[in-house]
């Protein structure tokens, strides 16, 4: 089974909010919401990132950013926004998506996610991590 098919089972099988998988050995998961968890697995994971299989609900340009930062292969998202999907292709990242919507919203649906905010004209991947890293100080 391919690392992409693993971990997308593994998130709906053990209802988590992100799985990485690399050579069939699960590296990571988590329950927590938002982007905590896949910056929580970059500051765990480091270099062994690289090349892996990401699935995770939601991925929008904080998460993209993030992605291309730790430079994994692919990526699965249940909700892909229209930004972070344009960061996979620009970063020649493989993608798979179930809904596409045009920008990650807060939990109130009333704004633009705070963490989209953070990344929001970030270029380069490693200022979003420094950006986002920043932001959330200190990690759970």
């Amino acid at each position: 089974m391919r690392d992409l098919e693993i971990a997308k089972s593994l998130l709906r099988s053990k209802n988590k909010t992100l799985v990485i998988v690399k050579r069939a050995r699960v590296l990571f998961e988590t329950s927590s919401s938002g982007i905590i968890g896949l910056l929580d697995a970059v500051e765990k994971l480091g270099e062994t990132m690289s090349d892996s299989s990401v699935a995770d609900k939601i991925v929008g340009e904080a998460a993209a950013q993030l992605c291309a930062y730790s430079r994994v292969a692919e990526v699965y998202a249940i909700t892909l926004s229209q930004c972070g999907k344009d960061l996979l292709v620009r970063h020649h990242i493989s993608y798979q998506y179930e809904n596409m919507v045009p920008h990650i919203l807060n939990a109130k649906k009333t704004d633009l996610c705070p963490f989209e905010k953070v990344v929001a004209g970030s270029w380069n991947p490693e200022e979003a991590y420094e950006k986002l890293r920043r932001s959330v100080q200190p990690l759970p």
